[in-house]
């Protein structure tokens, strides 16, 4: 029988934050989060829709401090990825290796700032009501309004570091690009920075049309989950984040894998929303910061695993275009038993020393 450990750990492998993995951890021993919520007013999506009042939920650790110039000097902004929330972060292998006392983001000493993007969490998002007539958002809108939320919201006004996983990671090259001068430093896990293009968009695309084409879906206004397409899209997504040596230890036989398949699904169908599915993976369809990469000022480390099925290393994407970063690095972690293919974002042990290097480099002067 898999223990819930195990079940836990091969789901959140799949690095995109289902909703029934990112539960299953316990928070971490980091002091208890503040939560809360902050209304943007008449909200302009890049598709030319507008929403009245668009809600992004947040949760922070810590307390923020002002320099002697009076600018905020240790905030730090980290986003989470695709159907997951700034909560799913709250876990062992994430915030327990690096919010503790002493620790490399210490609670005590930064202002960590964990929002739901767009269409996530407690944020605004098409199961709020509006379903399938909820905006078209895009990631140039989710950055947006995390940059409102920022400066608004939490009056913010320089991040110390700007960090994310997955969606997260994407995130974060655009706000090198997007907000050049607003941090000291940029730390993007599991991400390419490129369009999404070739099996990436492909895997993507079968999830959209599978929801789309079920009938069930009744074009957004299903008064009951459509359970098949949902299916197949869960299993698509733990494919996409799987890791294939953590995955031929957990699950050395048929009869494992088998009622590990049957457990995975009983859980993620409980959580999941086809809608609110649909928007979180169809937002990715036009990213790419590719043509803006020479404009990002603040050293930047970039980390991927090699087991890692949606950005395979093989392609040699990263190293390619890290160049054109001025104060780029790139560190493509091996295949091990220690990494968890996609989800290895999330694992900090394994990349936290890179980190470090990342907050020595970018130490503003003055501190």
């Amino acid at each position: 029988m898999l223990s819930r450990k195990i079940l836990s750990a091969c789901a959140l492998s799949a690095g995109l934050c289902l909703s029934a993995a990112a539960r299953a951890d316990a928070p971490a021993a980091a002091g208890a989060p503040v939560e809360g919520d902050y209304v943007i007013h008449d909200f302009h999506f890049a598709s030319g829709e507008t929403l009245p009042e668009l809600r992004l939920h947040y949760a922070v650790l810590g307390k923020p401090r002002r320099d002697s110039h009076g600018k905020i000097s240790n905030a730090v902004l980290i986003l989470h990825g695709t159907g997951g929330s700034g909560r799913s972060l709250l876990n062992e292998h994430f915030a327990g290796v690096l919010f503790g006392k002493g620790q490399l983001l210490d609670s005590n000493r930064y202002f960590i700032i964990l929002p739901d993007g767009i269409g996530h969490g407690k944020s605004s998002k098409p199961s709020d009501g509006l379903h399938a007539r909820f905006p078209q958002y895009s990631y140039a809108d989710m950055v947006a309004a995390q940059h409102a939320l920022m400066l608004q919201g939490l009056q913010v006004d320089h991040l110390r570091l700007v960090m994310g996983t997955s969606m997260g990671c994407m995130h974060t090259f655009m706000w090198g690009e997007t907000y050049p001068d607003f941090m000291d430093a940029l730390m993007p896990l599991a991400c390419l920075p490129v369009q999404i293009a070739g099996r990436n968009r492909l895997w993507r695309n079968l999830i959209i049309q599978a929801i789309r084409a079920d009938p069930e879906w009744q074009q957004g206004e299903y008064k009951s989950e459509p359970l098949g397409s949902l299916r197949a899209a869960a299993g698509l997504l733990l494919i996409a984040g799987s890791a294939p040596i953590q995955m031929q230890l957990a699950l050395p036989t048929r009869d494992a894998a088998d009622q590990f398949l049957e457990k995975f699904m009983q859980r993620e169908l409980e959580g999941l929303d086809a809608n609110d599915l649909l928007y979180a993976v169809n937002a990715s369809r036009d990213y790419d910061p590719s043509p803006g990469l020479e404009n990002i000022k603040v050293p930047l480390w970039q980390v991927n695993s090699a087991d890692d099925f949606i950005n395979p290393p093989e392609l040699g994407i990263a190293e390619r275009e890290i160049k054109r970063v001025k104060d780029g690095h790139f560190v493509l972690l091996p295949a091990s038993d220690q990494t968890h293919g996609h989800g290895t974002h999330t694992w900090a042990a394994l990349w936290q020393q890179y980190l470090a290097q990342l907050l020595q480099a970018s130490q503003p002067s003055g501190m």
